[in-house]
């Protein structure tokens, strides 16, 4: 009895036919994310919806026993002086986020008095305190800044490592495909008003990983089929490479997308920005090593041929 094969040997897709379909769609969905992002500098001033993390401020996080009424829960507060608050659900109607944009320098136990505001005029649904965040509006441009800076030199990084091991416009490709997934995934959160925070920043670095590491594999088949393959078009050979290594890159994929998605449905709602834009970058991470790198590659290559050519008929 044979071992079941996901994907059987000898499988020819035309990956590189559809390469100029599928960059035009890439290309819509950068500018859609872009367009996101823009619209919401102009109507809030802001690019993402900031978490406490980025945009500084107080966050409260409150459980109660019964389903809370947050008309009440905001009226008990501005009774106690917290008038500029933003309250919403966390996951459940007992779960409760209340956040303000002040600091903790102006807000010396806060926790005190939004529990005082609380249990004086809305004393009918207990409740604890389950957490309290305070980040000042210095420290939360600081985490900004440091969090761009990091994702560009792990692109720079990768940029001189990708050249080192393979070849320049390897690296290149592989670049423009990272900033491809970065890209796609923040403008998801900001077309869908997601929260940007620290957690999701953590995220988008680990795409950069996981999307690099598919990357690899393809290049890494495509220049072995380069050395043994030397009678071979390009394209074909890029077809054949990524045919090679579907297999390793679908079970790849589907049983991480397992993990995270079991972490999106059945993990607390602190972890669900995380787990999203993590499901986000596994599809769009697994389609740009296809459909964005490997394109790249070939594109540079046929730019290299056409350039020879001129210089030969030249002569």
């Amino acid at each position: 009895m044979g071992s079941f094969q996901f994907i059987k040997p000898g499988t020819a897709l035309d990956f590189m036919g559809a390469r100029k379909v599928a960059i035009p769609i890439s290309v819509l969905l950068i500018v859609l994310g872009l367009a996101a992002m823009l619209y919401n500098k102009v109507t809030t001033g802001k690019l993402f919806n900031y978490g406490v993390d980025f945009a500084g401020g107080t966050l409260v996080q409150l459980r109660f026993h019964k389903p809370a009424n947050l008309d009440r829960l905001r009226n008990s507060l501005k009774k106690v002086g917290l008038k500029d608050v933003v309250i919403q659900d966390f996951g459940s109607p007992q779960e409760v986020l209340i956040r303000m944009e002040k600091s903790s320098a102006s807000l010396k136990g806060l926790q005190d008095q939004v529990s005082e505001g609380i249990k004086r005029y809305y004393p009918d649904n207990p409740f604890e305190v389950r957490r309290v965040e305070m980040v000042g509006p210095k420290v939360g441009k600081e985490l900004k800044e440091k969090g761009l800076e990091a994702i560009i030199f792990a692109l720079m990084g990768i940029l001189l490592y990708v050249s080192w091991r393979f070849e320049f416009r390897f690296a290149v490709g592989a670049v423009v495909a990272l900033f491809h997934d970065v890209t796609i995934t923040a403008g998801v959160f900001a077309l869908l008003h997601k929260q940007m925070d620290l957690q999701i920043l953590a995220a988008l670095l680990t795409i950069v990983g996981y999307s690099l590491n598919d990357t690899i594999v393809v290049y890494d088949r495509i220049r072995e089929n380069m050395a043994m393959r030397r009678g071979e078009g390009f394209v074909p050979l890029v077809n054949r490479s990524i045919n090679e290594t579907l297999s390793r890159t679908i079970l790849t994929s589907l049983t991480t997308l397992l993990a995270v998605l079991a972490l999106y449905l059945l993990g607390s709602e602190v972890i669900k920005g995380f787990a999203l834009a993590m499901i986000i970058g596994i599809f769009v991470g697994t389609y740009s090593s296809i459909y964005i790198a490997s394109p790249l590659v070939v594109w540079w290559e046929e730019l290299r041929k056409g350039r020879a050519l001129r210089v030969k008929e030249a002569r």
